[in-house]
């Protein structure tokens, strides 16, 4: 990958708590829409991991060509589906924090 590219590139990382009850459903929820989000233009990286240190959460790696796949992907069924679903299933909207990568 280029220096230019790299600029480019949007890392995201997205905390999700679920609410007390829902973690087991959550889970099913990402783990379903995984294929189509990785088969996204634009998508390099989109990884869900359950936090070692508080169970139940789910924390997204993500990375994104650039933000215009990034926003793509917010716009994307498969993403909106799911966030339909974040009301019932989140003790909190997501945190979101994008990275730039330094080194």
């Amino acid at each position: 990958m280029n220096d230019a590219a790299a600029d480019a590139t949007v890392h995201l990382v997205a905390r999700l708590v679920p609410q007390v009850g829902k973690a087991d459903e959550l889970a099913r929820a990402i783990k379903a829409i995984l294929p189509q989000v990785r088969s996204e233009p634009g998508c390099i990286a989109y990884l869900a991991h359950e936090s070692r240190d508080e169970p139940g959460v789910i924390v997204m790696i993500e990375a994104w060509a650039d933000q215009a796949a990034l926003d793509t992907h917010a716009a994307a069924p498969a993403f909106t589906g799911l966030a339909a679903r974040f009301e019932h299933l989140l003790a909190a909207p997501p945190s979101l924090e994008r990275l730039r990568r330094i080194g």
